[in-house]
């Protein structure tokens, strides 16, 4: 390799490194506020969580509602129904953008070996998909795993979504009541810290009681207004909040694992930089040494 050939390489290097170290900053500027909305929003779904697991735990007997609602998330009764499962509702949540390391791979490596556990079972899978990288990995698998990809929502928001959350609720509980699918669960990443995540499987419906957990609430509840008015307003809550916490999660893991690649990409640069220069350095030295010497030669030749 000539030095000319070294030393554009050198100066591409430089230009894709003050991209990465851009991109390093934007994601590390961004992740601080992701992080401190997870960490806010945490106590509150836990809450909820236990919450409605208790209330349900309570429950004898569901009392009958006038009619249906006409959004399909509020039709409590039909939610919390159990049955045998047939087909599942997975909502995938991944990310539109790329250059944040294994993020998206990991995603869809787990979505693919949950969707074949599935597949040995002879139940069908059905997938809501949010985020583009997502989208487009799942699509290439449909031809080596049996999956149907059921919505979509390409506009993945950075620091998640409650709009979204209640869209994706409305979504999944639509084909909950027509009897499409009989448990809802989603797959997204749980944001550890600014170097790590873990890739999981979070149930959404139907609650999976624990009667011996909350035994000492097997007295009998009181409910104000009404027991039907309760669970018709604290149902599609409960599942619009279990997925907007799962998009927090999200957009915390993902943007914390671009700014580790990010980070990664900038000393590789380095290292390539400092590998090319004294690559050039030597190329240098040798043509200068070679000028020498054949001035040194055309000198000798004259005498």
């Amino acid at each position: 390799m000539n030095q000319k050939n070294i030393k554009d390489r050198i100066s591409s290097i430089k230009s894709t490194q003050k991209i990465t170290r851009a991109m390093k900053m934007v994601a590390a500027a961004k992740v601080k506020k992701c992080e401190n909305a997870v960490k806010a929003s945490r106590p509150f779904t836990k809450e909820m969580y236990e919450m409605f697991q208790r209330l349900i735990s309570t429950i004898k007997t569901y009392p009958d509602d006038k009619e249906p609602a006409e959004k399909s998330v509020n039709n409590w009764k039909i939610l919390l129904e159990k049955r045998a499962v047939k087909n599942i509702g997975i909502l995938v949540i991944s990310s539109d953008k790329g250059l944040a390391g294994a993020y998206n791979a990991n995603i869809v490596r787990y979505t693919i070996k949950e969707i074949k556990k599935c597949n040995e079972g002879g139940i069908g899978v059905k997938l809501f998909i949010i985020g583009q990288k997502g989208l487009n990995a799942l699509k290439r698998e449909q031809k080596n795993t049996k999956f149907k990809i059921e919505k979509t929502y390409p506009a993945f928001v950075e620091g998640g979504s409650s709009a979204l959350g209640s869209i994706a609720a409305e979504d999944m509980s639509n084909l909950f009541v027509a009897r499409e699918i009989d448990e809802m669960k989603i797959i997204t990443t749980r944001f550890r810290n600014m170097m790590s995540y873990s890739v999981e499987e979070w149930a959404l419906l139907p609650m999976e009681e624990t009667v011996e957990k909350y035994e000492k609430y097997s007295v009998e509840m009181e409910f104000e207004p009404n027991l039907p008015t309760i669970l018709t307003n604290i149902v599609p809550y409960y599942v619009a909040n279990i997925i907007y916490q799962a998009l927090l999660e999200a957009a915390a893991s993902e943007l914390a694992s671009r700014m580790t690649a990010m980070s990664s990409a900038c000393k590789n640069a380095d290292d390539m930089i400092q590998s090319l220069t004294v690559e050039y350095n030597k190329a240098r030295q040798a043509a200068i040494t070679q000028e020498i010497t054949e001035v040194v030669s055309g000198a000798d030749a004259q005498k």
